[in-house]
This record gives structure tokens, sequence and C-alpha cells, in this order.
């Protein structure tokens, strides 16, 4: 795929995020699906029967399924504590399905924020067991990739999408290990390249080069022999077949890098790429927190939450979206006790 440089790569920001202030601020822990009277009024986060305890305030904006922004905590030992459960949760097959959406999208927060402070992020990473510092260092140094992709001022609009709920997972699932089988690409490859341009087809809009689709094709990349084949640019079976049709076309069997080189000219955008590969190679459950993060847009007023059912048709101020969807925006001070 003939991709546009780095610089006018709007979808850069995807998974970009802006420094977050970090004035501490005390809050309770909400276990999830706890009914308010439930509530533990404790700082520090802690797991009830098959419940985590999430850090919340009552006076934070909520999103049209009923859900804030999550909540960081400022100190490093409760951090820690927090991942540890989220991230034991996230791969056990027997932890309740209802939770995992919540405690995902309150995973990729703690990345995102832990990305931008070097030192508080090796602060958590001591309190973690060993067997999770590895998870926690690919997290973070795919995160600290994008970011380093950045180039400019944030941006004061938000871009003409539709979020949308994406593809059923376990449909995805197998699309990606259909075209594995169909071209040696490793459907965890597959998987992390569908999470990056679009969220796992989350993202549904065209981008300022006019790519399009879950996963991001020209159009006229797309029409080259032996690529889309006549399929759909906007399905995702048939772009993510594509998908790995090009990576192989790009050299990709010999030197994934190279391939991903050919999917956007960037060697950040690579090494992040196979950081999330790398999280599902090791433990394939890592899959179904990834299928659950969030849209996030790095703008002027920080790292925006675009949760499913936004839309514009035209970009629009953030000043305007913040007016009409508070809750989109980082909680005050970003990071919380």
């Amino acid at each position: 795929m003939t991709r546009f440089l780095i610089r006018r790569h709007r979808w850069a920001t995807l998974l970009l995020g802006l420094p977050l202030l970090f004035t501490p601020l005390t809050v309770a822990c909400q276990p999830l699906n706890a009914p308010t009277s439930e509530r533990p009024e404790a700082n520090k986060p802690t797991v009830s029967g098959t419940g985590i305890a999430l850090p919340t305030r009552s006076d934070l904006p909520v999103a049209p399924n009923g859900r804030h922004y999550p909540l960081v905590p400022t100190e490093a030992d409760n951090t820690a504590s927090l991942l540890i459960s989220i991230e034991t949760a996230l791969v056990d097959p027997d932890h309740d399905p209802a939770e995992i959406a919540q405690l995902a999208h309150q995973q990729q927060v703690i990345y995102r924020v832990l990305s931008h402070t070097p030192a508080r992020a090796a602060a958590v990473r001591d309190q973690l067991p060993s067997q999770l510092q590895w998870v926690f260092d690919q997290h973070i140094a795919a995160r600290r990739s994008f970011l380093a992709m950045h180039r400019g001022p944030a941006s004061t609009t938000l871009p003409a999408w539709r979020i949308q709920a994406p593809a059923p997972q376990d449909d995805l699932l197998k699309a990606y290990r259909s075209a594995a089988d169909a071209t040696g690409i490793a459907w965890e490859v597959l998987a992390a390249v569908n999470l990056v341009e679009t969220g796992m087809g989350r993202i549904d809009g065209v981008s300022v080069a006019n790519a399009q689709g879950p996963m991001q094709f020209l159009p006229t990349t797309w029409a080259e022999p032996g690529i889309g084949r006549d399929g759909d640019i906007r399905d995702p079976w048939d772009a993510i077949h594509a998908a790995a049709r090009y990576l192989v076309r790009r050299g990709g069997l010999k030197d994934i890098r190279r391939g991903l080189w050919g999917y956007n000219n960037s060697d950040h955008y690579g090494k992040a790429v196979l950081h999330y590969a790398a999280l599902l190679q090791r433990e394939p459950l890592t899959y179904r927190g990834l299928y659950n993060w969030q849209i996030h847009y790095a703008a002027s007023a920080g790292d925006l939450w675009l949760h499913e059912g936004y839309a514009a048709a035209s970009p629009i101020p953030v000043t305007e979206h913040l007016k009409r969807y508070p809750h989109s925006a980082p909680p005050p001070h970003g990071s919380h006790n």
C-alpha cells in the first residue's frame, strides 16, 4: 500500500496521547457492576469477588454507555495493584465477560497516561511481578512508538468520523486466522494492524489521503491485481485478507518489518504493531482486551475519548464537541487515587 508520509498521516493521532495534568485528587474505587450503596470508599484498588474495584468520582460526566472516563491512581502502588488485577482478569477465561469491556478501557488509559511519564511508569513497573513486567514493557513501548510519530501541534478539531461497534470479536478472529492460513502472515500481526488503523473497525471514516475501510486501504492499492480481488474495501473479512496479501507483496514473509514499512512508512509504526503482536503471540487471550479498547484522539484539549456513537459529517471544533460531550475529556488533573 503506497501510504502517505507520517507528517501527513492524520491517522497517527488515533493512538497518540497528549500530556495530562497530574495534580493529585482522591477518589473512591468502584467495583464493576456493584450498586452505589455497595461501593467501598477505599483509595487503594481492591478485588471484591469477581468484581475489580475501579477508581471513580461521583461528579464525573458519563458517556452514553453509562461509564465515565477512566481514572488512573496517582500513587504507584495503587496503580500497580489495579493493573495486576486487570491484567490477570483480562486473560482469565473464567472472568465475567460482562466486565471485560470496562476493564480493557481502564487498562488502555493506564498505559496511555504512563507512557508520558517515564519516572512514574518505572515506579509502577517495579511493583509488578516479573511475568507482568514484560507485558507492561510491550504496552509502554508501543505507546511511545506512536508518540514518536507525532508531528506538529495537537488538532483543535475532531475528524469527520463515525465511531461504531466493531464486527463481533469471534468473526474478526476467524478472519485473521483465515488470512494467516492463506498467506503465512501471522494472525497476531493482522489483528495488531487492524487495532492500530481503526480500533478493529470502530472508526468508520476516510483519511486525508483517502484511505478507507477497517484496514485503511487506498482505493488505488485495493484495485491492484491480487489485492482487493473485487471485494468490498469496507468489509472486515475482505479487508483483512487483502491486508495479508499486501503484506506478502511488500516482503512481509521474509521480513515482517519490511511489509509493515510498506503499510506505513515509519519504523515507529512497525515497532508498535509488533509490540501488540508479541502480546497476542505470548497470550492469545490478550485479544479479548485489545478488542475492547476505545478510540482516543490526541487533541488540543487532551486525550479525548470518542465513544461509540460519535458521528461528525465534517470536522468539528474540539470546544464545540466538549460542550455536547463533556465525558470525552480527560478528568481535571488527569490522575487520581
